[in-house]
């Protein structure tokens, strides 16, 4: 339980609200080759940056929770850390840490999932992103649980691979399905049955989120529940089929795929088997863990729906306990800056389209659904269109922009949170020239907020969550060189970084209150919320990360 925020008499407060403006996914660079942060004509970023107090925050490694500073930063944990202030270890790293203690094995849900196929000669089925992106999973988890299935004697398992191309590198899957094909060949003794059973892109099947696509988790159920997709002898096959079909195509788009034999599926799913989502992030999971444990399910006809033990790596959701069996609980975050606003009766507002709406509210709230006051809380999701973001790079720019001036301009709101999509959704799709033109939108509206809090006497920070558009080519690790594919062309990057992001503060109304001069540095995104608290004329909780104003 959280008590009021007390005021900063030293504050002399501002007229307009404080606009959080969160530019997801843009970084700043270390290579020059690549960087479309730089290529694209951001006006208004450059003229804040010359004109404006900022400066340069971690979003990545430990300063946001992750294992290592070797982990690069994702929204979930960004979003989180802005939003709770300080660092809480994240999903990763407690996952790691209940391997290495066995924890997770001697737990009740581990023991039901393998008790559960023991008793009935069923399956144990792994389904998840299968790569070390470290963002959704790391395989090296599965790893783990396939030996300790084996070792407690399940005597049959099945995975259904998720590629990822987003995370990592675009066309990886086969370096991650080579060496793990070798590593269950290995354990493929002894009566255990263990193999690659259905699968595809994750852009394509089962891990849609807030509701943005449902037929891709239906796509997902009938490939892995029913082995209901295009038959292949493996998975390499599908790989290498698919790639030589559609030209082009990356790890995250492959179409679905079914290992079968005798023209029969060999892991579709069935009564009496355990199911794992060895997923630990929450965002992309809930659908299709919808699709198992939900009676009452309208998104989709599910047809047969098995009778399975369905657990997840982590409880997804916190508030609504889902799911209802979980193997590692998720992390405590409590305290939150929308929790000390709401309590303080601030007025506040958070927007932004489908796709990271859910960023904005649920992790920002500390993977928490709902709001803390509905009479001061104000959530508008604007419908993302569904087509692949490189043919709409804009996005709902404009859209977000509009109920953001509206709302400025209306005074009904102290503090507005706002999350343009485009550097990490177009900069996923690998499209450097969508990438550009996403960025470009998305400046354009950053100028009409910019003009309204302006006229409103109100302030806004510029920031972002992780680092992603400013990086959109492989880069030797040693030389810096770009690397290239056989045929000479650039390779594409879709994954996050570990850049540092912008920090900017707009206040055409100082008073001041602080040091104009700059911001400090060396400071992570955890700084976000104490400074918006700063903002917005209270002080901060003792135990928060410090604001990035300077004193005078």
């Amino acid at each position: 339980m959280v008590e009021a925020l007390k005021k900063n008499p030293q504050w002399k407060g501002r007229k307009g609200p404080v606009v959080l403006v969160i530019m997801d996914g843009v970084g700043f660079a270390k290579y020059k080759e690549g960087d479309a942060v730089s290529d694209a004509k951001m006006l208004m970023f450059e003229k804040l940056s010359a004109s404006c107090p900022c400066t340069k925050l971690r979003a990545s490694g430990t300063a946001v929770g992750l294992a290592s500073d070797d982990d690069m930063g994702n929204s979930e944990v960004g979003h989180n850390a802005m939003g709770c202030g300080r660092i809480i270890e994240q999903g990763a790293a407690l996952v790691q840490q209940a391997i290495d203690s066995g924890k997770l094995f001697e737990g009740q849900a581990w023991r039901e999932l393998v008790e559960g196929v023991q008793k009935s000669g069923g399956a144990l089925h792994f389904i998840g992103l299968f790569s070390d992106g470290n963002v959704h999973s790391r395989i090296d988890h599965l790893k783990a649980m396939i030996s300790k299935a084996k070792d407690e004697g399940v005597k049959k398992v099945r995975i259904h691979v998720l590629w990822d191309g987003r995370d990592v590198e675009p066309t990886s899957a086969l370096n991650y399905l080579d060496p793990f094909e070798l590593f269950l060949k290995e354990l493929s003794r002894g009566g255990f049955d263990v193999r690659i059973a259905s699968g595809g892109g994750r852009m394509w099947i089962t891990m849609d989120r807030y509701g943005a696509d449902w037929d891709m988790v239906r796509r997902g159920w009938e490939t892995h529940v029913h082995g209901k997709a295009r038959q292949f002898g493996s998975a390499r096959e599908a790989v290498e089929t698919y790639r030589k079909e559609i030209p082009g195509i990356i790890d995250q788009d492959l179409k679905e795929f079914a290992v079968c034999e005798n023209g029969k599926s060999i892991g579709a799913i069935e009564d009496g088997d355990s199911v794992v989502f060895f997923n630990f992030r929450g965002d992309r999971a809930l659908e299709i863990t919808s699709a198992f444990q939900d009676d009452k399910f309208d998104k989709f006809d599910r047809g047969r729906r098995p009778t399975v033990r369905y657990a997840g790596m982590m409880e997804y959701d916190s508030d609504l306990h889902i799911p209802a069996r979980y193997l590692v609980s998720p992390p405590q975050i409590d305290r939150t800056v929308g929790e000390y606003l709401a309590k303080s009766g601030v007025r506040t507002l958070a927007i932004s389209e489908t796709q990271k709406y859910g960023h904005v509210t649920y992790f920002f709230n500390g993977n928490k659904l709902g709001k803390f006051d509905e009479k001061l809380e104000t959530y508008i999701e604007v419908p993302s269109d569904v087509v692949p973001f490189e043919q709409r790079p804009w996005m709902k720019c404009a859209e977000i922009a509009d109920y953001v001036i509206a709302a400025v301009q209306g005074g009904k709101y102290d503090f507005i949170r706002l999350n343009f999509p485009n550097g990490d959704m177009v900069g996923h799709t690998g499209n450097y020239q969508a990438v550009v033109c996403g960025l470009e939108g998305m400046d354009l509206q950053i100028e009409r907020i910019v003009k309204a809090v302006g006229e409103s006497g109100g302030v806004m920070l510029l920031t972002a969550d992780h680092g992603n558009a400013e990086d959109m080519f492989e880069h030797d690790k040693k030389s810096g060189a770009v690397q290239k594919d056989a045929d000479g062309s650039i390779m594409r990057k879709t994954s996050h970084t570990t850049n540092l992001v912008p920090c900017i503060l707009y206040d055409p109304a100082f008073q001041g209150e602080y040091s104009q001069k700059s911001l400090k540095e060396g400071l992570g995104i955890t700084s976000i919320a104490a400074t918006c608290i700063e903002l917005l004329g209270y002080t901060p909780p003792s135990d928060y990360q410090p604001s990035v104003l300077r004193s005078k």
